[in-house]
């Protein structure tokens, strides 16, 4: 019996009323249909259903209540008639904002940035995924504090102090803060530990000469669906909000001459919380050292557009914005590629399908190609201690021993330059101004 309750009452907790205010002075932050569209999404990613949705529009928001007070009771008769027990805001509200609302309105409420960090929280599945959620949650939740407490600060005083008055008070507030500023320090020390380890083996990557390329784009543009196509691996790719949240890293042979380590990262998404890109950036510092950037956009989303350039901008404030960057336009069985310009670095797949993957392949080849050629050398026995060399720093596909030592290996220029003398058929390369 008391299962099917606490069953009953998750099911209620999952309901929820969206609202959004829309007004210019908010900027970036302002609430539109799209937004709300997409809020509705991340209650669903989160195993919630949307019981309506409601969008403000006025000069600037109310200091008190956020909305105004009129809007608040329709807010609340909304909430009473689709028997929902949570309002989720599309913009960021102030704490004090969200102790008033929840006393107002009578149910829990949150906004944006909480419903998206208790999306992190459910999805983090490794070790460290679960590290950098807990500790945006905790930077979320301290300039919070004050908001939760304040209602419980009354201090009882002496004698006949009625029930429900005598609350934790400033030392109570002082010793959660204490607590909460020492597990933060805690998780930064144990998210420095996994940069450094993450510094290790990039400096082992680059001693193999291995490049690096990077898949970015928003949220659910389809960039695990590529990897897998790309590499065969098996990674949950479902058409869900924020279904990659920990960095999958592959070895890709992109050409007979060219092998890649590739890395997916977590979808970027509009209004994403500062706390967020501040702790994820052990995950997303991979983008720093890319040699190369694959920003997958879903060409069949009529909002691409905005997307794409919110996920520049925050390429832009990971300082990523060097990077040689190739845009891939997935989904293009599903929109017409006359809706889009040409542009330079540009490919137009379908990670479904597998159409225009080889393209994509020439395109990542032909950017990082640094001289790398497949030659046949012809070593003289005296010289045989040079294929020590060759397997050390070359990739030595064959070697047989006749008159000579015979090898054939994808060798970088430095080794071309060093062995040039016993390459059949060798020729320079030419200058680019040849």
């Amino acid at each position: 019996m008391e299962r099917k309750t606490l069953e009953a009452n998750r099911e209620a907790r999952d309901y929820a009323v969206l609202v959004g205010l829309r007004s210019p002075v908010l900027g970036e932050d302002s609430a539109d249909e799209e937004s709300l569209m997409e809020l509705s999404e991340l209650v669903e990613t989160a195993g919630g259903e949307t019981a309506g949705i409601l969008l403000q529009s006025r000069e600037k928001p109310d200091p008190h209540s956020f909305i105004g007070e009129g809007k608040v009771e329709e807010v609340r008769r909304m909430v009473e008639n689709e028997k929902a027990t949570m309002v989720i805001f599309d913009n960021e509200l102030s704490p004090s904002q969200i102790r008033v609302l929840t006393e107002l309105l009578g149910v829990q409420v949150i906004d944006r940035s909480g419903l998206i960090l208790d999306i992190f929280a459910q999805r983090a599945r490794t070790k460290e995924g679960c590290l950098q959620v807990e500790l945006a949650q905790y930077q979320y939740l301290l300039p919070r504090l004050i908001g939760m407490w304040s209602h419980l600060e009354r201090q009882g005083g002496t004698g006949g102090s009625p029930i429900g008055t005598k609350g934790p008070g400033e030392t109570q507030l002082e010793t959660d803060r204490r607590h909460i500023r020492r597990k933060i320090d805690k998780l930064k020390g144990e998210l420095e530990e996994v940069r450094r380890v993450r510094a290790t083996q990039r400096q082992r990557r680059s001693k193999n000469e291995i490049p690096v390329v990077a898949i970015v784009g928003y949220t659910n543009a389809g960039k695990s669906t590529l990897l897998n196509a790309i590499t065969g691996a098996d990674i949950p790719a479902n058409n869900r909000l924020f279904d990659t949240l920990d960095t999958t890293t592959r070895l890709l042979t992109v050409s007979d001459t060219l092998d890649v380590v590739i890395s997916d990262t977590v979808g970027f998404i509009r209004k994403l919380p500062h706390q967020l890109v501040e702790a994820f950036k052990a995950t997303l510092e991979e983008l720093e050292y890319a040699d190369l950037l694959l920003h997958v956009i879903d060409s069949s989303n009529i909002q691409w557009r905005q997307q794409a350039r919110i996920v520049d901008d925050l390429i832009r404030e990971l300082g990523a914005d060097t990077i040689p960057c190739i845009r891939v336009y997935n989904k293009s069985d599903l929109s017409f590629p006359g809706d889009r310009a040409k542009e330079e670095d540009a490919v137009a797949i379908s990670a479904k399908t597998g159409e225009g993957i080889p393209a994509l392949l020439a395109a990542i080849d032909k950017k990082l190609d640094k001289g790398t050629r497949r030659v046949t050398l012809h070593l003289p026995y005296d010289k045989a201690g040079l294929l020590d060399s060759l397997y050390r720093e070359a990739k030595v596909e064959s070697v047989e021993y006749a008159d000579t030592v015979d090898v054939v290996a994808v060798c970088n220029p430095r080794l071309l330059g060093q062995l040039r003398d016993y390459i059949e058929g060798w020729q320079p390369p030419k200058e680019d101004w040849e």
